[in-house]
């Protein structure tokens, strides 16, 4: 099946959720008809100008659409420009985790925001998400801020800055078409196994929403398909790597990253840039030290820890780690299944990719044992068990189906893995 049959199917019928999303978002804004909507058979659904509600719910049941139904509605008082540029100064005028990064180009950020063509189809899913899903309206709007923020620093021309701010603002709106349960705003860090394996469809959703839907440039589209890509292949949907990605993929890929470090209610710069850092060669370093350089421009948040904390913090996780490793060499023992194989050998790859990441900080050095480290210590300790979260998942999802027996020896040995926090 090509992309372009494989979209003109995926938006043949409503999505339930991101209709859901729509229809909750009518009730406080004017989301109408921009045309008649019709299904295959010549059908008249749905009148030009006439408000979505319910009943359009109960007659899209089932019904294949002549035309998308994103392309067939219109967000008459939605998100504009003015919308964008509100927001954006709110997350830089106020005591916001970004704002040490977004001060020093705000003026900038301000002006081009002002410029950002917005499509229809992206409109109405923005404006959809900021009366119904706000937390990702937010999370869209702070990775537009970042994104453009990041490409200023390194120099980008207006083009390669509103390219950037675009990605940004619509990197996540394939999560519109999954269930708001599996989604990533708010709880990506804690997702299981099964709402992991829903999320990891929405980049390629939203390649084909903005391929398919809008006229946006290409570039965009490709960026958001990367966005939870790495440079190592240890990304996905599609695992690519290294030169697979593209430019600006790399830098929403960082973007992304970064604000999922910053989801907690206490994490501030110093988080995302060991998130960033704590497996080298996943990330792009050119966007990733812009970052770095914020970061430990930052006041300290905590008062020193004593070494002697720092010393036993550090030597609880060596044990954690320790035993990640021998638990994924323990997968390898006996005859396996392909299936079974092929997780095998990604979770001793990925564990072994967070040794090196370890082995890397200098955390496990003696010498490292001064107060002034202590919240690099607590913020390396959240990443590593973040990080071997993610390995189970990662391995799960790579398993697939597997006989009874092997999923269960499997089930049972990423489940083993330490998973509570020291100290």
């Amino acid at each position: 099946m090509t992309t372009s049959t494989a979209a003109t199917s995926a938006f043949q019928s409503a999505n339930p959720h991101a209709l859901a999303t729509i229809l909750q978002a009518s009730e406080t804004q004017r989301i109408i008809a921009a045309t008649d909507i019709f299904d295959l058979a010549g059908t008249k659904l749905w009148a030009r100008h006439q408000p979505v509600s319910a009943e359009l719910q109960r007659k899209l049941l089932d019904r294949k659409l002549r035309e998308p139904l994103e392309s067939c509605l219109i967000a008459e008082d939605g998100v504009t420009p003015a919308t964008l540029v509100e927001w954006l100064e709110w997350l830089v005028d106020g005591e916001t985790r970004l704002a040490p990064v977004l001060r020093p180009h705000a003026a900038r950020l301000l002006r081009e925001a002002q410029h950002l063509p917005l499509h229809p189809v992206a409109q109405l899913l923005l404006s959809a998400a900021q009366a119904a899903r706000p937390h990702a309206f937010e999370h869209a709007v702070a990775a537009m801020g970042l994104a453009g923020a990041l490409m200023v620093g390194h120099g980008g021309q207006t083009p390669e800055i509103r390219l950037a701010m675009l990605a940004g603002l619509l990197h996540d709106l394939g999560e519109m078409y999954i269930d708001p349960l599996h989604g990533e705003a708010e709880t990506e860090r804690e997702l299981d196994t099964l709402s992991y394996r829903q999320l990891v469809v929405h980049p390629h959703v939203g390649l084909l929403l903005i391929a398919q839907l809008t006229n946006y440039p290409g570039s965009v589209a490709r960026a958001v398909a990367e966005h939870h890509e790495r440079l190592d292949g240890t990304g996905y949907p599609h695992a690519k790597r290294g030169e697979g990605l593209s430019p600006l993929g790399r830098l929403m890929a960082v973007t992304d990253a970064a604000l999922a470090a910053l989801r907690g209610p206490h994490e501030q710069l110093l988080h995302a840039s060991i998130a960033l850092r704590a497996v080298p060669g996943e990330f792009d370093l050119a966007w990733v030290g812009q970052l770095s350089r914020a970061a430990s421009e930052q006041p300290p948040l905590q008062p020193a820890m004593q070494p002697a904390e720092i010393r036993a913090r550090r030597a609880a996780l060596e044990e954690v780690l320790q035993a990640a490793e021998d638990n994924a060499g323990l997968l390898a023992v006996g005859e396996r299944s392909v299936n079974m194989q092929s997780a095998l050998e990604l979770a001793q790859f990925l564990v072994g990719r967070l040794r090196a990441g370890w082995n890397e900080s200098g955390l496990w050095s003696p010498q490292a044992a001064t107060g002034t480290d202590a919240a690099e210590v607590e913020a390396i300790e959240d990443e590593l068990y973040h990080r071997l979260r993610g390995v189970q998942r990662a391995v799960m999802l790579r398993a697939g189906e597997l006989p009874a027996d092997e999923a269960a020896t499997l089930t049972s040995l990423c489940e083993s893995l330490p998973m509570g926090r020291v100290g």
